[in-house]
Parts: C-alpha cells; sequence; structure tokens
C-alpha cells in the first residue's frame, strides 16, 4: 500500500520559510489569566520556544521572525531531504511541544505551518510584509481591547473594529493614555532570533595562557529595525549571506 502515500515525495526547493501559526490560543491565554492585549511573559515564551528549535531541533534555520502567536522560520538549507510532508509535521510538532512546556501547561497546544518558497531576493519583502502584519495586528488589538474595556461584547467589539479607520483606533488608544506609536518594539514591530558569535576568554592548560575563542549563540532581538528601512535591509542581506 504503499503507492497510496502519494503525497510523501513531494519535495520544495530552497531558500523556503516555514510558518507557524498557534491554534486557539486565545482560550489558553485567558486560562493562564494573561494581561491584555499583550502580555509579555506570553512573548517570551514564543520567543523561547524558537530559541528552543535553534538549539534542540537538529536543524539549521538561519534566523526567524515571531509575533503574536506565529514564527516564520527561515531556510537556506532545507531539511529532510526537502521533503515537504516532513517540514510540515516535524516543526509545528516541535514548537507545540516547546511552547506546551515553557507555559507550563496541563493540556496540549498546537500550531499549523505553511512551506514558503521564497529566492533570496524575495525573503525581504517578505518580511516586510509580516513585519506590517504585525503592526496591524498591534491596532487591532488596542483597538479591541479597549472597545470591550468601554463596556462592548466581544462579538460587538469585532464588529465595531471592521469599520473602524486605524485612526480612529489611534485615537480610542490616545483617549486612553496611550499612544499606539511608542508601545513597546517587540508589540509593533515584533522579535527576530539569529545566531551570533561571540568571543570567549579561556585558558590553555598546557600552553598556560588564555586564549580566545569564538562561540555561537542565539541572539533574541526585541527592538528589531524596520525591515522596510535601510538599516533593516542592511540587516536581513546580512543575515542570509
Amino acid at each position: 500500500m504503499k503507492d497510496r502515500e502519494i503525497y510523501s515525495e513531494i519535495r520544495v526547493a530552497p531558500p523556503v520559510a516555514v510558518r507557524v501559526d498557534g491554534r486557539g490560543f486565545r482560550r489558553v491565554l485567558e486560562e493562564l489569566g494573561y494581561e491584555k492585549p499583550y502580555d509579555k511573559r506570553f512573548a517570551e515564551a514564543m520567543a523561547g520556544a524558537a530559541e528552543l528549535f535553534f538549539k534542540n531541533s537538529g536543524l539549521n534555520p538561519k534566523f526567524a521572525y515571531a509575533f503574536s502567536d506565529e514564527v516564520t522560520i527561515f531556510f537556506l538549507e532545507v531539511p529532510f531531504n526537502k521533503r515537504i510532508e516532513k517540514i510540515n509535521s516535524i516543526i509545528p510538532s516541535f514548537f507545540s511541544s516547546a511552547l506546551t512546556i515553557l507555559l507550563g501547561l496541563k493540556h496540549p497546544l498546537a500550531f499549523d505551518s505553511r512551506i514558503i518558497p521564497l529566492p533570496k531576493e524575495d525573503i525581504l519583502g517578505y518580511l516586510v510584509w509580516r513585519q506590517d502584519e504585525a503592526w496591524r495586528n498591534c491596532i487591532n488589538s488596542y483597538g479591541l481591547y479597549l472597545l470591550i474595556k468601554n463596556g462592548l461584547k466581544r462579538r460587538e467589539a469585532a464588529q465595531r473594529m471592521k469599520h473602524m479607520k486605524s485612526s480612529e483606533v489611534h485615537e480610542l488608544a490616545y483617549q486612553h493614555g496611550i499612544n499606539l506609536g511608542e508601545v513597546p518594539a517587540w508589540q509593533r514591530r515584533g522579535i527576530l532570533l539569529y545566531k551570533e558569535t561571540y568571543e570567549k576568554m579561556g585558558y590553555d592548560p598546557i600552553k598556560r595562557e588564555e586564549t580566545i575563542t569564538l562561540r555561537s549563540r542565539v541572539k533574541q532581538d526585541w527592538e528589531p529595525p524596520l525591515f522596510r528601512s535601510e538599516e533593516g535591509a542592511a540587516l536581513v542581506k546580512k543575515l542570509i549571506a
């Protein structure tokens, strides 16, 4: 019956991005009593799950970008012999396990995933798109939260948000003492993760002298630049070099 596994040999050519998205997380966050519209503890757990992926997955991502309940991982070399079924099952299952552990949950979490083929010249544009989405998500999250705080039910608030302009949400936030342009950068721009090298002092007992070695670690950048800026474009170019 091996011939019935008709999708098992479908492959994707590098470079690719794999975007994992959480499923049904609103209920989980409500059960944990997390703050609305953002709770740094949840953001730290998402970034922590991404860092664990760099360290413990056995794969070789170049970098990752996270906001809300999604993480996009970028690969220049495709794992699992480029097999889509493997990529689309193992990576989200890793994140589901990692986040369940980091949040200390008794009930399992679930992520879905999608694979996006991205030539190097398109990676920057994709990041700009996702960062723009992070900003839209920031505006909408604050707007929805403040409407509910003002007494609307969630469904009513969601319906009201459909007809509100961005400027109206900014004004609503301002009336509550919130300048959306000054909320923490990770809420507006997301979190960028990548490996960096650093120097570590050591001691050579044979030569009896201090030595400097290069080590690698995962950096979490909670204040990434705008990817559409020159600084952001230069950073992305460096990451995919």
